[in-house]
């Protein structure tokens, strides 16, 4: 009965992670180039009582044997990198990627980071940032005259400067694919960091290698279904009242017992 609440209790543990990730997910709903988290649940050691196969007479073995299992845990958080529904923005340096790859971003220690948010600005030098400062990388520098700036699907930049009246180059964007996308870490700010798990930023040119395209003028909208998120909530919470139950049905006989030893 003890060993019982102990495992019910590993799936209360185990469920309220459930309900934190998942409440994670849904206040990003609306934050652009989120990409949703599931968690992974792997059971516990299990006690053996009696080996499966074991000799149980001469020439018999045992079919199944005799295990008890102590419970659940949390066996790690997958980033779901599936593409996000695409949206109109009314920001002109605004650009999204349709398909694989992420934007490099550097940030003011040298570091680099990576994401698919490109809701990009132009800082006071005329340097191509993000929300944050931090420059596109490889960096892009916008004139001072130019009136208009296009972002071709293919990662190219021009700008139409007062003075000329041909486009200029100033010039390409590249994105960066993973051998294991699922790896990176997630460090705030809609950025990624690369890890041993994730291997090593693949530069590749938009529209080819297999990554996306680029297009201007609208924004990626987080991947989080909330009507999903809901019913995992509620399955979550119907978890966690069954092993909270399961609990009190381990102290209710453990009462029984000690009012038949009075």
């Amino acid at each position: 009965m003890i060993r019982a609440m102990m495992t019910a209790a590993s799936g209360m543990k185990a469920q309220q992670s459930q309900v934190d990730t998942i409440a994670n997910n849904i206040a990003n709903a609306n934050t652009a180039g989120f990409k949703k988290s599931e968690l992974g649940f792997r059971a516990l050691l299990y006690q053996t009582v009696r080996e499966p196969g074991a000799t149980t007479a001469q020439g018999q073995r045992d079919p199944t044997g005799l295990q008890f299992g102590t419970g659940t845990e949390v066996s790690g958080s997958t980033k779901i990198f599936q593409q996000g529904e695409l949206e109109p923005t009314p920001n002109p340096l605004g650009i999204a990627i349709q398909g694989d790859g992420f934007f490099q971003v550097r940030l003011p220690s040298g570091e680099l980071r990576y994401t698919r948010d490109g809701g990009f600005h132009r800082d006071v030098d005329g340097a191509l940032v993000t929300a944050e400062g931090y420059f596109l990388d490889p960096q892009i520098q916008i004139p001072d005259d130019a009136v208009s700036v296009t972002f071709g699907e293919d990662g190219t930049v021009s700008a139409q400067l007062a003075s000329s009246a041909t486009p200029v180059n100033l010039g390409q964007i590249s994105l960066y694919r993973f051998p294991n996308s699922g790896g990176l870490k997630a460090v705030g700010g809609n950025l990624y960091s690369e890890t041993g798990g994730s291997g090593q930023p693949i530069q590749a040119t938009p529209g080819l290698d297999g990554a996306g395209s680029i297009r201007q003028g609208y924004r990626e909208r987080s991947n989080v279904q909330v009507v999903d998120e809901l019913v995992g909530l509620i399955m979550a919470q119907r978890n966690y009242e069954v092993s909270s139950r399961a609990i009190r049905v381990g102290d209710e006989m453990l009462q029984q017992t000690n009012q038949l030893i009075r």
